[in-house]
């Protein structure tokens, strides 16, 4: 959205001489030619700058000025016919950014009116980056780790920005949070942020998800339907997992990137979009460029502000704040009340490397506040960490059950030796992972989206595989 300037001068050519000026810039621009239209544009129009005349039919522009007290007031620029040495430094105690003497030449006029822009947003992001950044939270981001204070510096930095943010990191560590937090630092905030699954979406059907498609392009098109590229018009389109995008369809996503255009399946109309990108991978994607999954110019065209999430076990002693803040947020959605936790969970979670990063951290204090309702949490509500972690020896009286326990007896069944004597014993792949899947949803009581947690990928991806089973034993 352009920059809104309010002209306040009550000599009508002026006024339309100094819109002109501007015309060249881009600003969208508003006139008001006394006091009263003045204070009545800028609640109606609420511009990030005033050109603002101190001599005014019905006041004195200055009283304007001085009513402007707030930190969202816009930016002001005073002209005047009348200059003197003490109106302008009057103006400038109250807030003017600066004082122009008429008559004014029209690149001195844009290149003042530039920079007081400017100067606006920079306020703005100061702003913004000290009422999202409190106590160790950058909006859904948690932890005062340098490293993590340096992420939130480069999204705050990025946000202004319709740059595209490629995020790197292992998986649970906070991919699409950092990507909603990229969107809600920017002008975009207030716009849609669309989140698409690379990895959870079939092949055959991913083209329609994001540019979606026309009633009868397919089977089973039985309706238009708008995809995600459409749908975050305006605001920002996070593509996560985007490594796993068939090499086919990336050449399509690169014209988008490049235009702005695209074309729903079963359509010869270009749809041109305003979007701002976001994608995020936990492989290394050059190493895919390399393996020729990735295409190296979709890999340069995205990669242009990178952002790498580290994962838990190198953020210091963010694992404290963060499953404090897990604590309060899950306590309270489970109806319990939470109020500490002792120095021994402290030291048990600080030791522990967590490999599956918050994701984990987040699945084991469920797991404690669904199965124990106190207030403070001690070191025998732990789950038991799995025999390989190194604090093993501390935990493992505990009789808790747990999403580690699950995960045990789920690579039991997994990893136990192929007794194959000749090429009749062997299963097809499927088979082997449909028995492997049901065995993990037993396990878990039938609870899929906790089964999906344990396999680490999405419920919606077993659900996919549920339906293609009983569809193939229907046929």
């Amino acid at each position: 959205m352009p920059p809104k300037v309010l002209i306040i001068e009550d000599t009508e050519s002026l006024a339309l001489m100094y819109q002109s000026y501007l015309i060249p810039t881009g600003v969208n621009t508003k006139i008001a030619h006394t006091g009263q239209q003045a204070l009545d544009a800028l609640d109606e129009f609420q511009p990030d700058l005033v050109i603002l005349d101190v001599m005014l039919p019905d006041m004195n522009g200055l009283d304007i000025l001085s009513s402007f007290s707030t930190e969202n007031s816009p930016q002001v620029i005073v002209l005047t016919g009348h200059a003197t040495k003490e109106m302008a430094i009057q103006a400038i105690k109250l807030g003017a950014s600066d004082f122009l003497e008429k008559p004014i030449e029209a690149d001195r006029f844009r290149i003042t009116v530039n920079n007081a822009l400017k100067l606006k947003a920079l306020k703005q992001t100061v702003k913004t980056y000290k009422t999202t950044y409190e106590n160790g939270k950058y909006f859904d981001l948690i932890g005062s780790s340098r490293v993590m204070q340096s992420v939130y510096q480069i999204i705050n930095s990025a946000s202004v920005s319709k740059a595209t943010v490629f995020i790197t990191g292992e998986s649970g560590t906070g991919k699409e949070l950092c990507a909603k937090a990229v969107h809600l630092a920017s002008p975009r905030s207030n716009k849609p942020f669309v989140a698409l699954n690379c990895a959870a979406i079939p092949k055959d059907l991913i083209e329609s998800e994001i540019f979606g498609h026309l009633k009868g392009a397919f089977t089973g098109a039985i309706s238009n339907r708008e995809g995600a590229a459409g749908q975050a018009n305006g605001g920002t389109l996070f593509l996560d997992e985007l490594c796993e995008m068939d090499i086919n369809l990336q050449s399509k996503l690169l014209r988008f990137i490049q235009t702005g255009c695209y074309q729903q399946v079963g359509s010869e109309k270009e749809t041109k979009v305003d979007v701002r990108f976001v994608c995020a991978t936990n492989r290394d994607p050059l190493l895919e460029v390399e393996a020729g999954r990735f295409r190296e110019d979709l890999y340069y065209r995205l990669h242009v502000i990178p952002i790498s999430l580290p994962p838990l076990r190198d953020r210091e002693n963010d694992v404290i704040e963060v499953a404090d803040a897990l604590f309060k947020k899950i306590s309270k959605e489970e109806g319990r009340v939470y109020k500490g936790m002792s120095a021994e969970v402290k030291s048990l979670f600080e030791r522990y490397e967590w490999p599956g990063n918050v994701r984990q951290l987040e699945n084991t204090i469920r797991n404690i506040i669904v199965l124990n309702n106190a207030e403070f949490i001690e070191i025998s509500m732990i789950p038991i960490f799995p025999s390989t972690s190194p604090i093993h020896n501390a935990v493992n009286k505990l009789n808790s059950v747990s999403p580690f326990n699950q995960h045990e007896h789920i690579n039991e069944e997994l990893n136990k030796p192929a007794k194959l004597n000749d090429k009749n014993q062997i299963e097809p792949l499927w088979v082997v992972e449909k028995r492997y899947i049901e065995t993990a949803i037993s396990i878990c009581n039938n609870n899929i989206p906790k089964a999906a947690a344990l396999l680490d990928v999405s419920p919606s991806t077993i659900y996919r595989k549920i339906k293609g089973w009983e569809e193939s034993a229907v046929s």
